[in-house]
């Protein structure tokens, strides 16, 4: 780890039952990171084993969500900097080459960090659509925290200039479409739980018909998932889905809530 750069940076991840790829992972920021913290939420394979050959800042917990997990990570971290890596994604030597060069400023004038996602799905690297993002994952760790969402979190960072990372993100989002099922219902129903939390409701099932459909067009056509081919249509696909069960599942809870009230009125 290095110890000669004008600003100190923690690495932090969380994990659970990434035995397979959280080395790929830490092998691109060892070099970079004064500290490296994980949280682990119970791994049953040998995911913690592997971690403390990297750092002695290793905690099992239970899952609080991820805003709230992510939030304890970095509360554990005790470094000028913060960056946040998913045990699924690694830095090219590009990004790495150019963190070394920004920690290594004397003063570094922005708060944040964005770097644009290099998403691997089915052996093809996606660079359209949403995968053609970047996501905020460096900041400042002072005054800095997440948001409490149990999914789609948020850094919430102090005000001031955001920055953009050279080079890619790499992120091997599913082992297999299998997985990617499971993660399609998972973040939909989260984000039911999420919207409904907030006041949000729905009450109509062609709503959530034509949302579903415009997220398709929005991923394949106005941002361009259509030039990744057939594995950019996959994945446009995926969005559609997730976003029907997101609004279908937010359908269903305002209707129990619907009729809840309504028994308690006729009560």
């Amino acid at each position: 780890m290095l110890s000669n750069n004008k600003n100190t940076l923690s690495v932090c991840v969380i994990t659970k039952n990434e035995a397979d790829r959280i080395q790929t992972c830490l092998d691109s920021i060892k070099d970079l990171a004064d500290e490296i913290v994980v949280l682990d939420s119970g791994s049953t394979d040998n995911t913690v084993e592997l971690v403390k050959q990297y750092t002695d800042l290793v905690w099992v917990t239970d899952w609080p969500g991820y805003g709230p997990q992510k939030q304890r990570c970095l509360e554990k971290a005790s470094k000028d900097w913060v960056l946040f890596i998913d045990a699924d994604e690694s830095l090219d030597p590009v990004a790495q080459q150019h963190l070394q060069e920004v920690l290594a400023q004397e003063n570094i004038e922005e708060v944040a960090f964005k770097i644009k996602w290099g998403v691997i799905r089915h052996g093809k690297l996606l660079r359209f659509g949403n995968s053609g993002r970047s996501p905020l994952r460096m900041f400042i760790r002072q005054g800095s925290r997440f948001s409490p969402d149990q999914v789609h979190e948020k850094v919430l960072h102090p005000q001031g200039k955001v920055g953009q990372l050279k080079g890619l993100l790499f992120h091997n989002t599913v082992r297999n479409y299998g997985e990617a099922l499971m993660k399609n219902a998972k973040y939909g129903w989260l984000g039911s739980e999420k919207y409904f939390a907030r006041g949000k409701r729905c009450h109509s099932l062609v709503s959530v018909v034509l949302r579903s459909i415009w997220r398709f067009f929005h991923v394949y056509i106005v941002r361009g998932g259509f030039l990744d081919g057939r594995v950019g249509f996959l994945v446009a696909m995926d969005y559609m889905i997730t976003n029907f069960s997101k609004y279908a599942g937010l359908w269903t809870l305002t209707r129990e809530d619907k009729l809840k009230r309504k028994g308690k009125t006729n009560a």
